[in-house]
């Protein structure tokens, strides 16, 4: 192939993107790109700069110009916002919150999904929620990653919990429904599966096997 492999993994919460993104990144030498962290960043920057949320244009003014940078290989991703490593404050449950907010708004996406698009021509590992229908359409291999949303919610519930003993399982369910709800019927990049992705149904499969079988399929596809 001539050009740089770009792999797309789109899906909802708790399907496993971050860690099979991670691990087909390292496989594959390629530079893995969490675009969840990216909005998450957008995220805090608007709690901290006191712009109302609910201003589209403030916000989406906000995210065009706020420096976001990603560093680090696959395993040790750190997340920078203007200079400052930020990588453990955006995964507090507010900012959570506010970025499944802000990533509604079209001008934080279109800014967004610039700055991805621009990365990406490297050679990148993507994940997201609409990486392979938005952001590189014509990506090498797409894929869509899925579970039932009890096991998505369990998953996700084990990693909170590892942060903050006090996490409530219910309550890590009813913010992830909450959230797919919001991610896929949005207007602007709503999560849907590409006509062209690899589906994969992850409930019940270790991380070894979904890996096995996304290794196969880039194996396939690139051949």
């Amino acid at each position: 192939m001539g050009r740089p492999l770009i792999i797309a993994i789109d899906g909802p919460s708790g399907a496993g993107k971050s860690t099979l993104g991670r691990m087909l990144a390292r496989a594959l030498n390629l530079l893995y790109i969490d675009t969840g962290s990216m909005y998450r960043a957008v995220a805090l920057a608007v709690m901290e700069s006191g712009v109302n949320p609910a201003d589209d244009v403030a916000v989406g003014s906000l995210a065009d110009k706020v420096e976001i940078d990603l560093k680090g290989d696959p395993d040790a991703m750190e997340v920078f916002l203007e200079g400052r490593d930020v990588t453990e404050a955006i995964r507090e449950d507010a900012v959570t919150n506010m970025s499944s907010i802000v990533s509604t708004i079209p001008a934080v996406r279109r800014a967004m999904v610039a700055r991805q698009r621009e990365m990406g021509q490297r050679g990148a590992v993507l994940n997201g929620r609409d990486i392979g229908t938005v952001v590189f359409p014509n990506a090498d291999v797409k894929f869509y990653l899925t579970a039932v949303p009890q096991e998505r919610a369990q998953r996700r519930f084990v990693e909170e919990r590892a942060q903050d003993p006090s996490v409530d399982f219910e309550a890590t369910f009813v913010e992830m429904t909450m959230r797919d709800q919001r991610d896929s019927t949005r207007e602007d990049s709503p999560l849907k599966i590409a006509e062209d992705a690899v589906v994969i149904d992850s409930t019940g499969l270790s991380i070894n096997k979904v890996f096995d079988k996304m290794m196969a399929a880039v194996e396939e596809q690139t051949a």
